[in-house]
């Protein structure tokens, strides 16, 4: 589930949650678990930045030398962007923020995670790049400024607590006639058991229950080797993230879905020769992931 490997410890019943979509103003229940939601997921992130700086699955070295992070979907889904203004949300340690300033852009990354903020600043300075960042929570964003393009891509949603209050700063971030772009891991693949390693695709986790899930992390997606961590994660529906977006006043202008994704879900994937990982042939094709475009 999500972009993160070898739990120890699933489900643990003091985080147990249920029911439907956690509203901004839910009651003590509802803002004690947003309140906690960030700040566990902010310190596993705190944690794992360093490592994954220095990460093979980074590669800082060649994105220094010109390497460009940004994939064919989203290159597509974004279209052209220079001379416009970009918001990143949930920008990690900047990478992609910055090449999308090498495209032309604009760009302003946001991340709740000020160690990761930090690298972001660092590296695009040794870059001479002007690309802005800030340290955001985006349930609460507020820039006092709007955008041409706000954007958020692989691996994002599963550490919100709610996306109602999403849904709104993408809102109030987008100028008239701006655009949104996700893509992120399908909520269907995060059904499945995510730790056989027999090949077979086992459903683990309820579709509908919007539990939020507590795991204990070892490592990382990127960092393998990476410190020990707690983790809050929620599978959210498809039917939420479209009406977050729908429920903050923005127009659905595409949505698709895919049959591969940007990293190893699952152990037994394989990648493509264009750097994709999909399910081995003789496996039934599920979405994997999914994209969504908005207008405000």
């Amino acid at each position: 589930m999500l972009c993160t490997r070898n739990r120890a410890l699933h489900c643990r019943e003091d985080w147990l949650w249920s029911g439907r979509p956690v509203e901004p103003a839910a009651g003590m229940l509802a803002n004690q678990l947003m309140t906690d939601f960030i700040a566990t997921n902010r310190k596993h992130w705190d944690a794992v930045t360093p490592g994954h700086v220095a990460s093979e699955f980074y590669d800082v070295e060649s994105f220094k030398q010109g390497r460009d992070t940004i994939d064919p979907v989203e290159a597509e889904l974004v279209g052209d962007v220079s001379g416009r203004t970009l918001l990143h949300l949930q920008c990690h340690f900047g990478m992609d923020t910055m090449s999308w300033t090498r495209r032309g852009a604009v760009a302003t990354g946001v991340d709740f995670s000020e160690v990761a903020i930090e690298a972001a600043k660092s590296l695009a300075a040794s870059l001479n790049l002007d690309t802005r960042f800030k340290v955001g929570d985006v349930l609460g964003l507020d820039l006092n400024e709007q955008f041409d393009v706000v954007f958020s891509s692989h691996g994002v949603l599963g550490w919100l607590p709610e996306l109602r209050s999403w849904g709104q700063t993408i809102a109030n971030h987008l100028k008239p006639g701006g655009r949104f772009v996700l893509i992120d891991g399908h909520p269907v693949l995060w059904i499945f058991d995510d730790e056989r390693t027999d090949g077979e695709m086992r459903l683990r986790y309820d579709y509908f229950s919007r539990e939020a899930l507590a795991f204990e992390e070892t490592g990382s997606y990127a960092d393998p080797d990476g410190p020990a961590t707690n983790t809050l994660e929620r599978l959210h529906p498809i039917e939420d993230v479209l009406g977050a977006l729908m429920f903050a006043g923005l127009t659905i202008t595409g949505f698709r879905e895919y049959d591969q994704i940007a990293w190893q879900a699952m152990p037994h994937m394989e990648q493509d020769g264009d750097g994709w990982w999909r399910l081995p042939a003789g496996i039934p094709r599920i979405p994997l992931m999914f994209s969504v475009g908005a207008t405000r």
